[in-house]
């Protein structure tokens, strides 16, 4: 995707590491950080200069490359590997992905016997998976372009009014996107398109990334407070609802941005079709109850007592409430399957029951 009309993808390739955008300073400053270290990738993904599960599923999946090097001085060159896949799964546990990539790179690593074979492998893997993740992002956004363009004709051509949550945009993935994909396969079309943005307290990724992607893309999109949504449904002034997902129950149950199951309430009462964009990489097949089994992070009170912002000199972080008050920070929530209609991946749209999401991947009915 494009910044001041520049492609750019969210992490490349350097000669000693990776190179991401720090979207911890988004929108006011575009700056990059280099990660060289296993401490280095962990921070990242930790403190979110990097976020979305498919993107943090990626930067994993480099880290392991750089674990694998890294090796080369330990005395047990496996078990360093072991060991850094298990810091790097302790940074984030809601998002599958990131669990899903380091596995994946053990699977493969632990069994050949060459550790020079193992280095070239993890950065075979890690270039794979990042392939991967813009081919299923494109399909995405095909799959769901035809839902927009279903509304667009019904609408005779009026501009289509989308309401997101959170960022789900080419900033949580390699590029594209996963809940943004559609709305930019639609722009591009010349379908006219609008997009509702919630802020998503209390990092305001929708204001912060969601907000700053679609400037660039020169795609029509209007800020509301989170509570607001309900509001639009009600007044009819929210044709869809599209989001990401960070994980992925077997049975549809889909764990989001805190907010979401909000949401998707308040466009089940108001008959507004709800789709959940994702990559099947973000499916957790062994989890049949997402309400129950889907670890939920709780994230630092900060976040929720300090917000940062820009002023005529500098960016500030300010604190918002009291010293002394008490906050909480759960940073994901679950909507229920049932209030799904539908979930849309790289292999197409099925609804959010296990039946249908096997008809599409059916080698993990096994």
């Amino acid at each position: 995707m494009r910044v001041n009309g520049k492609h750019y993808r969210t992490i490349w390739e350097v000669e000693d590491g990776v190179e991401v955008i720090d979207q911890r300073q988004l929108p006011h400053i575009f700056k990059t950080a280099k990660l060289r270290s296993i401490d280095d990738f962990c921070f990242a993904i930790k403190d979110m200069l990097v976020r979305g599960a498919p993107l943090i599923g990626v930067t994993a999946a480099y880290a392991m490359h750089i674990a694998a090097i890294e090796a080369k001085s330990k005395s047990d060159f496996n078990q360093h590997l072991v060991n850094c896949a298990n810091k790097l799964k302790s940074t984030r546990p809601t998002a599958i992905n990131l669990a899903w990539a380091i596995d994946y790179q053990l699977s493969a690593l632990l069994g050949l016997t060459s550790n020079s074979e193992k280095i070239e492998k993890a950065l075979e893997i890690a270039r794979k998976i990042t392939e991967e993740d813009i081919d299923c992002s494109k399909a995405i956004g095909q799959a769901g372009l035809k839902i927009i363009e279903e509304i667009s004709k019904k609408k005779n051509g009026e501009a289509v009014n989308i309401l997101t949550h959170c960022n789900a945009g080419w900033l949580a993935t390699v590029d594209w996107g996963t809940a943004t994909a559609p709305i930019y396969a639609a722009h591009r079309k010349g379908i006219k398109v609008h997009i509702w943005i919630d802020e998503t307290r209390p990092r305001n990724q929708g204001a912060k990334l969601t907000a700053f992607e679609l400037f660039h893309e020169n795609v029509p999109n209007t800020l509301i407070v989170d509570n607001a949504g309900g509001l639009l449904m009600q007044k009819g002034l929210v044709d869809l609802v599209l989001v990401g997902s960070d994980r992925t129950s077997a049975n549809g149950d889909v764990a989001n941005k805190i907010g979401t199951y909000l949401k998707a309430l308040a466009a089940f009462d108001n008959l507004i079709p709800f789709y959940v964009c994702l990559p099947s990489s973000t499916i957790d097949w062994e989890l049949e109850d997402g309400i129950s089994e889907i670890p939920i992070e709780e994230r630092s009170a900060d976040e929720v007592k300090y917000m940062d912002g820009k002023t005529e000199k500098n960016i500030q972080n300010v604190l918002i409430t009291l010293e002394e008050t008490r906050a909480s920070n759960f940073a994901f929530d679950i909507t229920p399957a049932r209030l799904v209609t539908g979930l849309i991946s790289e292999r197409g749209i099925c609804n959010a029951n296990r039946e249908s999401i096997l008809k599409l991947f059916p080698e993990k009915a096994c």
